[in-house]
């Protein structure tokens, strides 16, 4: 699809209601259920291997909402391309920042974990402060649409990942907080292993070494889908982070990310191969 046929579909799509959405994306959710057998699969092996004491109805339970919701975060990218500042600021409510306030003049790395909602929660961040990320590149006309809607309000500093941490570090170094995905599997050269649901996972520990080097606050920003809206909040910062051990370090942080989980089980991105990379000897779930 072109990316000029993919922004017309987009501006169809946000004359719709959000709540209208939210409707329209149960039977586009359980088709989507349905018909892409490989990500479901994946989704199942990741849910049994996180929840094992969960019934196996639970699971399908929370997976097939799961694609309903993303059905509906899908169509209201919409509006984060073509909806007003105004109709973002209403479909994303912000709570805590006064925590973010409380930093203001320090370096800060913005903790989200991969939770469906992440983009609309980077948005409404970026409409009012300067920050930093990674690059993260998908195919075709999706990359052009992601990349105008990151900078629709802002200019954001988007490093490649092959650049390392440097770039990341001098950037927050000048005040421009890092919004930081720590939660994927980037294969074993720079990764540990430590669990995450009990199921030893690789895991990059690059948010202990950024934020020593940075001397950054590390404050969890986690963006929810609620009945009628996007919630957005701001958590304390963490207090005694980063300690001289990096792998406790890493753990705390997993720790973090299953609380928060077990909070919106369905809401947490289970479709990507999170436990890809095993120990040696190990074979993939997948």
């Amino acid at each position: 699809m072109s990316t000029r046929l993919l922004a017309g579909l987009l501006w169809i799509i946000h004359w719709i209601p959000f709540r209208v959405m939210g409707w329209l994306a149960q039977p586009i959710g359980y088709a989507l259920y349905l018909l892409l057998k490989r990500r479901r699969k994946i989704g199942a092996v990741n849910l049994a291997l996180c929840f094992p004491d969960w019934p196996s109805s639970q699971r399908s339970r929370v997976l097939r909402q799961h694609f309903c919701q993303a059905a509906q975060l899908f169509l209201a990218y919409s509006i984060l391309y073509w909806g007003s500042e105004q109709r973002i600021r209403r479909l994303v409510k912000v709570e805590g920042e006064h925590h973010l306030q409380a930093h203001q003049g320090r370096p800060v790395i913005l903790l989200s974990p991969h939770f469906l909602a992440l983009d609309f929660g980077g948005v409404r961040y970026a409409m009012e402060h300067d920050g930093s990320a990674y690059l993260a590149s998908q195919r075709g006309a999706f990359n052009e649409i992601s990349l105008r809607i990151r900078r629709r309000f802002r200019q954001p500093l988007l490093v490649p990942r092959a650049e390392g941490i440097r770039p990341i570090i001098r950037a927050l170094k000048q005040g421009i907080a890092f919004y930081y995905l720590p939660d994927q599997d980037l294969g074993p050269k720079e990764s540990i292993f430590v669990p995450f649901f009990g199921v030893q996972t690789a895991t990059i520990p690059a948010l202990s070494r950024i934020a020593q080097m940075s001397k950054a606050a590390v404050i969890p920003m986690i963006a929810t889908l609620q009945a009628n809206h996007i919630l957005l909040r701001f958590e304390a910062a963490w207090e005694n982070f980063p300690s001289s051990d990096m792998a406790a370090d890493t753990l705390r942080m997993n720790q973090f990310i299953e609380e928060r989980v077990l909070a919106h089980p369905s809401q947490y991105f289970w479709l990507h191969r999170r436990f890809k990379t095993r120990p040696e000897g190990e074979a993939s779930p997948y």
